[in-house]
């Protein structure tokens, strides 16, 4: 029996997608005493794992190292290990197109590569980020049309969305409560049970569907406070007011208040994505989704309002943004970490190149930029040094990382939009907010 070889630890786990979500499940899955595969269609990721290396920078190469010399991990390509397989845990991206509705594509590849190998007593679990109706309506019926297998009758299909926040300090892969929702009692025990064995709280609920729904629900969340505080931003700059200033106060109130902060448009890999799952999912019953569809609207207008502010400091120095030379502060989406997927950075120079400046960046964990789905000019554009800050018309602080310097930067630079408040206990006129 599945739960049986769960509870003993003699069940084998394969997480399809080494990425930010697949990778930490590995480490954590490996320390809890499974044998672990790692499918992945990247060879170059593979063969890295399978030499103990790291392609992320707050995962150590030491722990790779220590899954492989306990043997309790290996990593490949051929999914026809999945046949060997008892739980198959699905990690593979969900982008959205370019109309913005929900890209299937990674999710229906993934279940055709993994069909023709699945057997009685399995377990798939998906942990994608999507809408409600996903797991029933896309990943069930391939998985049953290709291996001629019944969903929660031969094997058992579970979703369970993934709580990832890449090098948060507080919080981590085992430490974050793990919702579950599978649409039979047995596939609902038998996942239960497996993420127990590495985490330290799981929340179940009733159904796959309820499920995808909490985690759109926590993101969208975020979405709508990000974009409200976007909104205000820009009101009480035109009344002089200083927003940061102003969410400190506020949040000195004990009740009745969660302080969020303004940036330059939102990144990462759920924030900027999920909200728009909802509202495709939702034409599908009528429904139109106002409050989050604004929401989506303030918060991508950001990376044009960071530009307006460029645009706007330099004109005091009767200095061109056409002929300026401009140099990004920060790639990723959040600081302290190398993950640069939909940062607000990529739109911004985008804008910039649009309008004739010369764009350079510098991020101390991008040494340069790989390949992006909608920003492919920037393919192999590498950083430039820190000490060639001095030779810039205007610095632009996208991210804050800890590494930076600011005095330093501020010295040193002609002029400074910041949009993070990285410069709070600075006092210079060549500082301006965004």
């Amino acid at each position: 029996m599945l739960l049986d070889r769960i509870k003993q630890k003699h069940a084998r786990i394969g997480i399809i997608g080494l990425g930010y979500v697949g990778l930490p499940l590995v480490i954590e899955l490996g320390r809890a005493g499974f044998q672990v595969v790692g499918l992945d269609i990247d060879s170059a990721k593979v063969d890295h794992l399978n030499q103990g290396e790291s392609y992320i920078q707050h995962i150590p190469s030491d722990t790779i190292r220590d899954l492989k010399d306990r043997k309790t991990f290996e990593a490949t390509t051929d999914f026809s290990t999945v046949a060997r397989l008892d739980c198959i845990l699905i990690c593979v991206p969900t982008p959205l197109n370019a109309n913005r509705e929900p890209d299937m594509s990674y999710i229906v590849a993934t279940a055709r590569k993994i069909a023709p190998y699945l057997k009685v007593e399995q377990m798939v679990i998906l942990e994608s980020t999507t809408y409600p109706g996903t797991t029933r309506e896309v990943l069930i019926p391939e998985l049953e049309s290709v291996s001629g297998l019944k969903a929660n009758k031969d094997f058992y299909v579970v979703y369970s969305p993934e709580r990832e926040d890449p090098n948060n300090k507080n919080f981590s892969t085992s430490t974050i409560p793990k919702v579950i929702g599978a649409d039979s009692d047995y596939a609902l025990e038998c996942a239960n049970t497996l993420y127990l064995s590495f985490i330290n709280k799981t929340v179940p609920v009733s159904s796959t569907q309820a499920a995808e729904a909490t985690k759109l629900m926590e993101n969208i969340f975020r979405s709508v406070n990000i974009a409200l505080v976007n909104e205000l931003k820009v009101i009480f700059d035109k009344m002089g007011i200083d927003i940061w200033e102003v969410i400190q106060a506020a949040s000195t109130k004990p009740f009745g208040y969660m302080p969020f902060y303004p940036g330059p448009g939102l990144g990462g890999h759920c924030i900027p994505i999920d909200p728009f799952y909802l509202t495709w999912k939702a034409r599908e019953f009528g429904i139109t989704t106002r409050f989050i569809e604004l929401a989506g609207e303030i918060n991508v207008g950001m990376p044009e309002y960071v530009v307006k502010k460029i645009l706007l400091a330099l004109n005091e120095k009767e200095i061109s943004l056409k002929k300026s030379r401009i140099l990004i502060l920060g790639l990723a989406y959040k600081k302290n970490i190398d993950d640069d997927r939909e940062s607000p950075s990529y739109k911004i120079m985008e804008l910039l190149l649009q309008y004739g400046a010369t764009v350079d960046y510098h991020d101390p964990y991008i040494q340069s930029i790989g390949t992006k789905r909608e920003y492919p000019q920037f393919f192999g554009k590498k950083r430039v040094s820190l000490k060639s800050v001095g030779d810039f018309d205007l610095t632009v602080i996208l991210t804050d990382h800890t590494d930076y310097d600011y005095e330093a930067i501020v010295e040193q630079s002609h002029l400074v939009v910041d949009t993070r408040n990285a410069c709070a206990n600075i006092r210079s006129n060549k500082i301006i907010k965004a």
